[in-house]
């Protein structure tokens, strides 16, 4: 039998996060301190539903019609029809793990006992995770405020029996899917609609995801980093612990610690020192700790904002039932988890930068002193000619996908809602530039290895004999002209599962300082 695991809202962390992402989590349990309090901040809006006194959400309209009034008897049915006219998403359906998550972060966040949501809500949100019931949730359609409307509408309409979910690989018409499931739709009380559908948990969920994805491809990188400069037989000097010290910068000291550690025991790195007169490695090489150490400073920084925010309570407007009032803020604005998006374009982005860089530099042999282009015998053959050009135009691509989202606002309901953040969009690109990032650091892989075959006997450090050893196993050396397209999608595939990393390899040690948490 599966234990399950507890749900504790407001203290959700990174390793909790991995869990539901990679769905080694099936099934939730609300840790039961939190239902005295749903139950306090429910009993709130049950009076206000019931008084003479208007209250937005609860008996009026929402956005720019927050001034009308709806009868008495119209209040389920208004929580009904907002579901139903904010489901407007559209594009391809969002990953079954991030809307794993989506449903987790939801439940979660009404369950903090601020939003005046039943308990019985927020247990059918686990149901649904529980049971594998996933919501089809469109990716395109929100603008990060009020809230994340149209794709925690798509999220929340199977509770009332409509919409569809994915099951077992299958789309079913939620109604269907319940049924089967022995479940029942849910009868929405007063706010309950308002309080499922605001907030900023698909922005929220993108972006968690995206940075778990972040954080195995910049381990990757470091990793292909070190093996380019010991194939290069490039300088480990400017590791040295006292050129860091003397800035502070806290990544950079870290990432030349793991940069010292990888090359560590590099018969390549002996040789060096002994017959080579060059002064100085290019930046690519010489500068890595600089670049990778802003870039793991940049993720850890977007890892507490999104820490927050996964814990937060972010719809409108909030309960606070010790004094027994309803009241209207902001909270679904997104702008936090934007501008925590769009540091992770960036860094990601430079991740790949560099790594291209470097690929430029192994096949280019004035620099590199190894063949041209990597190729056995040169013209007959063009070895990784066309495979750094492939890494050019990723590369090319992330600098436009890097744009900060966050500085767009359009007006919308009215000019009611007249400045929003567009978090989902800043969060939903990243996962593309990580592809990108990803496939660069990949070909890099494989050019670097391919470099080291023209030094051996020769070995390299232990830890990068280890990565080697990994890429050949799915990639030989090419000493011969062949399609190198299969390859990097399977030393990609490597990357992205953190097979490369702190938890894929043996001897993890060197790494261990670069976790995020």
């Amino acid at each position: 039998m599966t234990t399950a695991e507890r749900l504790v809202p407001g203290a959700i962390d990174v390793a909790q996060l991995r869990r539901l992402l990679a769905g080694t989590a099936p099934s939730l349990q609300l840790d039961p301190s939190c239902r005295p309090g749903m139950r306090a901040s429910a009993e709130v809006v049950r009076r206000a539903a019931a008084g003479d006194a208007p209250v937005y959400g609860v008996n009026t309209g929402f956005g720019k019609l927050a001034s009308t009034r709806i009868a008495a008897a119209d209040l389920q049915r208004l929580q009904l029809n907002l579901l139903r006219s904010h489901a407007v998403g559209v594009g391809e359906p969002l990953p079954p793990r991030v809307v794993r998550l989506m449903l987790a972060l939801k439940a979660a966040s009404l369950a903090r006992g601020f939003s005046g949501a039943r308990e019985e809500v927020v247990d059918a949100l686990l149901e649904l995770h529980n049971r594998d019931l996933l919501p089809v949730v469109p990716c395109q359609g929100s603008v990060g405020a009020s809230g994340d409307l149209a794709p925690l509408a798509h999220l929340c309409l199977p509770l009332v029996g409509e919409g569809e979910v994915l099951h077992g690989g299958r789309r079913l018409p939620a109604a269907q899917a319940l049924a089967r499931a022995g479940l029942r739709p849910l009868q929405l009380a007063p706010k309950e609609g308002l309080a499922l559908i605001n907030g900023t948990q698909a922005s929220t969920a993108l972006a968690l995801d995206a940075l778990l994805g972040a954080e195995r491809l910049f381990e990757a990188a470091v990793i292909s980093g070190a093996l380019t400069l010991d194939a290069a037989r490039g300088s480990d000097a400017p590791f040295d612990a006292r050129i860091h010290a003397v800035r502070g910068q806290p990544g950079q000291a870290q990432c030349a610690q793991a940069y010292r550690g990888l090359l560590a025991g590099s018969e390549i790195r002996r040789s060096h020192l002994r017959n080579d007169d060059r002064v100085q490695d290019p930046y690519c090489l010489r500068c890595q700790p600089q670049v990778m150490g802003a870039c793991l400073d940049q993720l850890r920084g977007a890892a507490q904002v999104l820490l927050r925010e996964a814990n937060a309570v972010t719809d409108n407007p909030l309960v606070f039932a010790d004094r027994a009032e309803i009241v209207s803020g902001g909270n679904f604005h997104a702008e936090p988890v934007a501008l925590a998006a769009d540091a992770l374009a960036v860094a990601i982005a430079e991740i790949g930068a560099i790594a291209e860089r470097r690929v430029a530099m192994l096949v280019d042999a004035a620099v590199s002193r190894l063949p041209p282009f990597l190729a056995a015998e040169p013209g007959l053959h063009s070895g990784f000619m066309i495979a750094h050009v492939t890494a050019a135009a990723l590369a090319s691509e992330n600098k436009s996908l890097a744009h900060p989202a966050s500085v767009d606002s359009l007006p919308t309901s009215a000019n009611q809602e007249d400045h929003v953040s567009m978090a989902t969009f800043a969060a939903r690109r990243l996962r593309a530039m990580l592809h990108n990032s990803g496939r660069i650091v990949a070909i890099e892989l494989l050019a670097a290895a391919q470099g080291i075959e023209f030094l051996r006997p020769l070995r390299s450090a232990p830890p990068l004999e280890e990565v080697l050893r990994l890429v050949r196993s799915v990639s030989p050396a090419m000493m011969q002209d062949r399609s190198l397209a299969y390859d990097v999608e399977a030393v990609f595939r490597l990357v992205q599962a953190g097979d490369l990393g702190h938890h894929g390899r043996a001897d993890s040690a060197p790494l261990a300082a670069l976790r995020l948490a």
